[in-house]
């Protein structure tokens, strides 16, 4: 029986996982600075990020792209993000490597 892989990276990766990661290699205040939603600037928490990122695609998109930019270029607190708008001011996640990925 021929196993059946997803092209997207993202499967099979829960958004507390990427919200857990982002935040500890990021930081809620940084989080806050490159993606600006309510959840990661006012009394931020994961359970506050997660109940609003579950009801609001558009967030959990950005939310996404820098986890998977941030995995892409491996960055770190030190290194500056060119996140801007959910899109990469430089970079972008690539689409050649995830065509059916829908940013």
């Amino acid at each position: 029986m021929e196993i059946i892989k997803s092209k997207n990276p993202l499967h099979g990766i829960t958004l507390e996982k990427i919200v857990t990661e982002l935040q500890a290699k990021y930081g809620w205040q940084r989080l806050g600075e490159e993606i600006r939603i309510k959840c990661f600037n006012d009394n931020p928490s994961l359970k506050s990020s997660l109940v609003f990122l579950r009801r609001t695609p558009w967030a959990r998109k950005k939310v996404e792209s820098l986890y998977l930019f941030s995995l892409e270029h491996g960055l770190s607190k030190e290194k500056p993000l060119t996140f801007k708008f959910g899109k990469f001011a430089a970079d972008e996640p690539d689409k050649t490597k995830w065509p059916d990925l829908e940013l």
